[in-house]
């Protein structure tokens, strides 16, 4: 049974993953909604059964084509959800985010990534990002906003 992401039943299940590399953080740009264009932590949703940790893991390579080690525990989770104009909840997303500690292959955007890229703080700063990404990336790369 597939569950709509639009106005679904129940909350959705989803990672993200922070990862850094010589003072740069990896990001994708969304393809679909929501925040399409908006750059954000590769991520999505997570299939019925798998564990979070291979979740993160498949996300990253699916987005970036980067295999990459992540944490065993999310070091953060808040939820992301969305109203329609008459205030019913037309998507609610239970967002989980790891870090990861190595980053190897070739860097390529893919899936629901229309593009990815490693930025330095300064680049971030300029960026249109989902909300959070900009101050969760600084916060926990210890960056100072500019």
């Amino acid at each position: 049974m597939s569950i709509s992401r639009k106005y679904p039943p129940v909350p959705l299940v989803g990672v993200s993953v922070l990862c850094s590399r010589d003072d740069r953080a990896l990001l994708i740009q969304r393809s679909k909604p929501p925040y399409e264009g908006a750059w954000s932590l590769p991520g999505g949703l997570v299939d019925v059964g798998e564990p979070l940790q291979v979740a993160a893991t498949r996300e990253v390579l699916e987005e970036t084509g980067l295999s990459v080690t992540v944490g065993e525990q999310p070091v953060e989770v808040f939820d992301s959800i969305h109203h329609d104009e008459g205030g019913r909840t037309e998507a609610h997303y239970v967002l989980c985010v790891f870090l990861a500690t190595s980053a190897k292959g070739t860097m390529m955007a893919a899936d629901d990534a229309r593009d990815a890229r490693w930025v330095t703080a300064a680049e971030l700063e300029v960026l249109t990002c989902t909300p959070g990404t900009k101050e969760r990336v600084c916060r926990f790369l210890g960056w100072d906003r500019p």
